[in-house]
C-alpha cells in the first residue's frame, strides 16, 4: 500500500499566492482574480462544496495581503481551508452587493488576470462598479503559473501515474471480446478508484472503427475478435492528475495493424527522448510528427502531441506547433502521438512526462508494445 503524501501547508499556499502576485506584476497586471475552480484549489486549498451564483473571489496583488471574498454562509468552510491562515476572509451577506464589498480591493484603473472559469456576471458586476478596470484570462496572461511543479507536486503526479499503470496491468486480464465498450470503461473506472483515485475524469474505450475518433466516448458497441482497441483513462489521485493511453488488440493483429502500432510507438519514444530543458514545446510535437509523416501517416495524426497536467488533467503547456516556450525542469505533460484511420481503427500511446535537469522522466512505465487481449 502506497503512503499518502503529507498535506500542503498554509506556508505552501502562501508561497503560491505570493508567486502569483509577483507573476502578475511582472506581466504588467494589477493583480489576479480567482474564482472557484482548479486555480483556487491550487492557490488556497479551498474548494466550495457547491459553486453557485454567489460571488467567491480571491484577490491577489503585489504589495497587499491576499483577500478571499466569500458569502457569509460559506465562510465557515472557507476558514477550514489549509491556506486560510495565509489570507484574509471578507464575507458578504445575501441582500448586500458583493461587488461593492470587492471593489475597494481592486485598482480602479487596473488590468487583472482572471481565472478562466470565472462567471461573466461577476466580471460584469465588477466592471459596473469599476468601469476603468479590464480583464484577461489567466491562460493568456499567466499560462505558466501552475506549469512548474515542486517536489511535493511531482510526488503526487508520480503516484497518480503509478495507479494508472496498475489499472492498465489489471485491465489486460479482463475479457474484451463480446463485451460492450462501456463495460470495459466501467472496469477502468473501478480500477482507478481501487488504486486510489478520488475522481475519474475519462475512460475512453475506442474499439475497431471507433478507435479512429481520438475522443470517442465509450458506447454500446460490442467489441469483436480482431478489433484494435484504444484505451485512454485518467483522473485525480491526491488532487493531481493521471492520463495514459495504450492500444491493445483482441487476438493477433494483422501486419498493417502491427506496423501502424510500431510507427506510433517509435514516434512516442523519439518524442520522449528529445525532452530536456531549453528545447521548445513545439519541438516535442515536431519530432513525433516527423516520424509519423515519414511513415506515410502524417495526415492521420490529427491532434497535438501533448498537454500539461497537474491539478487538472489538461492545462498548459501544450506540445504543439507554434508553442515556442522552452521546457523547464518540473514541467509535466503528456506525450501522446496517434494515427487514426477512419472507418478502420486508431492507435495512440501516451505517457505523462516531467522535465528533469538533464532530460525527461516518465510517470507511466507499462509496456508500450501491442498487447494481445481476449
Amino acid at each position: 500500500m502506497t503512503s499518502t503524501p503529507a498535506p500542503f501547508t498554509a506556508g505552501d499556499y502562501q508561497a503560491r499566492m505570493e508567486r502569483a502576485a509577483r507573476a502578475a506584476a511582472d506581466a504588467g497586471l494589477a493583480g489576479v482574480l480567482v474564482a472557484p475552480g482548479p486555480d483556487l484549489v491550487w492557490l488556497t486549498g479551498y474548494a466550495p462544496t457547491a459553486i453557485t451564483e454567489r460571488l467567491t473571489l480571491l484577490v491577489l496583488a503585489a504589495g497587499q495581503d491576499p483577500v478571499l471574498v466569500v458569502p457569509t454562509l460559506e465562510a465557515p468552510d472557507a476558514e477550514k481551508a489549509a491556506g486560510a491562515p495565509a489570507l484574509t476572509l471578507r464575507d458578504w451577506t445575501d441582500g448586500k452587493d458583493p461587488y461593492a464589498a470587492t471593489a475597494p480591493l481592486l485598482d480602479a484603473a487596473g488590468r487583472f488576470g482572471v481565472s478562466d472559469n470565472a462567471w461573466a456576471m461577476h466580471l460584469l458586476g465588477l466592471q459596473g462598479r469599476l468601469p476603468g478596470t479590464s480583464y484577461v484570462s489567466l491562460t493568456e496572461a499567466l499560462p505558466m503559473l501552475r506549469a512548474v511543479k515542486d517536489a511535493a507536486e511531482l510526488e503526487r503526479l508520480a503516484a497518480a501515474g503509478a495507479a494508472a499503470d496498475d489499472t492498465y496491468e489489471k485491465i489486460l486480464d479482463v475479457p474484451f471480446a463480446g463485451r460492450r465498450e462501456s463495460d470495459v470503461a466501467g472496469d477502468l473506472a473501478d480500477l482507478l478508484r481501487q488504486f486510489g483515485h478520488s475522481q475519474v475524469d475519462f475512460t475512453v474505450v475506442g474499439s475497431g472503427p471507433n478507435g479512429a475518433n481520438p475522443h470517442h466516448e465509450a458506447g454500446e458497441r460490442v467489441i469483436e475478435h480482431g478489433d484494435m482497441v484504444v484505451l485512454d483513462f485518467g483522473g485525480l489521485k491526491h488532487g493531481y492528475g493521471s492520463d495514459t493511453s495504450r492500444t491493445v488488440h483482441v487476438g493477433e493483429p494483422d501486419a498493417e495493424e502491427q506496423r501502424v502500432h510500431d510507427v506510433v510507438r517509435e514516434a512516442q519514444e523519439a518524442a520522449f527522448l528529445v525532452v530536456r530543458p531549453g528545447i521548445a514545446c513545439q519541438d516535442v510535437d515536431r519530432v513525433a510528427r516527423a516520424h509519423i509523416t515519414e511513415a506515410g501517416y502524417g495526415d492521420r495524426f490529427i491532434h497535438r502531441t501533448g498537454h500539461g497536467i497537474g491539478v487538472t488533467t489538461h492545462e498548459p503547456p501544450y506540445m504543439v506547433e507554434g508553442e515556442e516556450r522552452p521546457l523547464v525542469p518540473g514541467m509535466c505533460f503528456s506525450v501522446e502521438p496517434g494515427v487514426y484511420l477512419p472507418g478502420r481503427f486508431g492507435v495512440r500511446i501516451e505517457d505523462i512526462v516531467t522535465v528533469t535537469e538533464d532530460g525527461g522522466r516518465r510517470f507511466n512505465n507499462t509496456r508500450r508494445e501491442l498487447a494481445v487481449v481476449h
